[in-house]
């Protein structure tokens, strides 16, 4: 009988019960902006900054409206502005470019390797020849590239590194929490990540000008003496005239959804390493499919699953993600010629110039992506492994009776 995978792809866990419950409080109370707040009271909103800044280590932290939206705010306070160009990975999702073409800034592409991690020669190169100061560097997908030598190399190169750690809340680079390597970093909220609210957003910073503008920009009129996760109001004085309002808050609803996720995002990090270890045990060796590698200085987390189909067309991948969707197991392909859904690639993104990324091109033609959501066990996760070195192979094994016929 032939396997049938029979979960979704898409169900994420309930919320917490702790969770629900100081939901429930704020909306008895009324209070769900940020700043309506009983006397004496620290809002949702700002004792999550102070809970999540701890979590990482940052000086400071701000919960805004959604992952796009910590990036503008940070590329915008780091001084990005009108033509400015930007680096950025040539393999991420459009909300990383789109935060560049955004704030008026030109999205420069860099090449990515086959272990899906940005190319630092082809970064160095790239910031030479455009004049870059500004690098949003993606952790597409939680892989995570040396941030040793990337951050060495920026050093070298005066380049200012803002991270998106949309995949990577709870990573780490040899023992360094993902986003405390540059100026900023940046995390979403998204139902999809590692902590859900449906929509929002946090970013950390230990520089207490870039922290102070981004709190201005997300809209503190001047209010910023309720940010305890801010610098002190005398950092705010020379600013508060000059930096704009683009309201972009997080309310205090989905900031106590939060909080109470913080506590457990270790263990969800310890679950997804256990997924993730399923799924890698089950179609190591099949012929034909190359398995990312992960460094051993890297602390990822496991929430989705990519590998590679080297050397495959697009009809044999249409086919070969059409019998895995047949029997269950949802995948998606960066290297389809439109966009669909969440997945796009460079030449989809008409907003940012075109750009010659051939290594890239190769890398996206055979990338398959697959969501390991907490709802799975390890045993769905063998299920799936199965269904799909089984599909991997399906074709190989016809195609050989095929030419042993001729």
């Amino acid at each position: 009988m032939t396997e049938v995978f029979s979960g979704s792809f898409t169900q994420q866990e309930p919320i917490p019960e702790d969770a629900i419950a100081a939901a429930v409080a704020v909306m008895r109370s009324g209070r769900l902006h940020r700043y309506n707040t009983a006397p004496g009271e620290m809002a949702e909103a700002a004792a999550l900054e102070v809970d999540f800044a701890a979590f990482t280590g940052a000086r400071y932290c701000l919960a805004v409206a959604s992952g796009g939206a910590a990036m503008r705010i940070a590329l915008r306070a780091a001084g990005v502005g009108q033509g400015d160009p930007v680096l950025t990975n040539a393999f991420t999702l459009a909300p990383v470019p789109g935060a560049i073409a955004a704030v008026g800034g030109v999205p420069v592409l860099v090449e990515v390797t086959e272990d899906l991690v940005i190319d630092l020669a082809d970064l160095a190169a790239r910031a030479q020849a455009s004049g870059a100061h500004v690098l949003l560097l993606s952790h597409m997908r939680g892989h995570v590239c040396d941030m040793d030598a990337l951050m060495a190399l920026c050093a070298r190169l005066g380049l200012r590194v803002i991270e998106d750690c949309a995949h990577t809340m709870g990573a780490a680079w040899a023992g360094v929490p993902s986003g405390r390597h540059g100026i900023a970093g940046c995390y979403s909220t998204q139902t999809y990540k590692h902590m859900n609210s449906g929509e929002g957003g946090l970013v950390v910073s230990d520089d207490a000008d870039l922290m102070a503008r981004m709190v201005l920009l997300s809209g503190s009129y001047m209010l910023y003496d309720r940010h305890p996760a801010a610098p002190p109001p005398e950092v705010f004085a020379g600013l508060r005239h000059q930096v704009p309002n683009i309201s972009a808050r997080m309310d205090n609803l989905r900031a106590a959804v939060l909080r109470p996720q913080i506590a457990a995002l270790p263990g969800r990090v310890d679950r997804w390493a256990r997924l993730y270890g399923a799924v890698e045990t089950g179609l190591r060796g099949v012929p034909g499919l190359r398995l990312i590698p992960r460094p051993q200085a890297e602390r990822f987390v496991g929430s989705s699953f990519q590998f590679l189909l080297p050397g495959r067309d697009g009809a044999w991948i249409d086919r070969f993600l059409g019998r895995c969707l047949a029997r269950g197991v949802e995948l998606k392909w960066f290297g389809r010629a439109e966009p669909a859904g969440f997945t796009s690639r460079h030449d989809h993104w008409r907003y940012a110039p075109p750009q010659a990324l051939p290594r890239t091109d190769a890398v996206l033609a055979g990338l398959i992506d697959m969501r390991l959501p907490l709802t799975f066990t390890e045993a769905d996760c063998a299920c799936i492994a199965r269904i799909i070195a089984d599909e991997a192979g399906r074709d190989g094994v016809a195609e050989a009776a095929g030419r042993r016929a001729d």
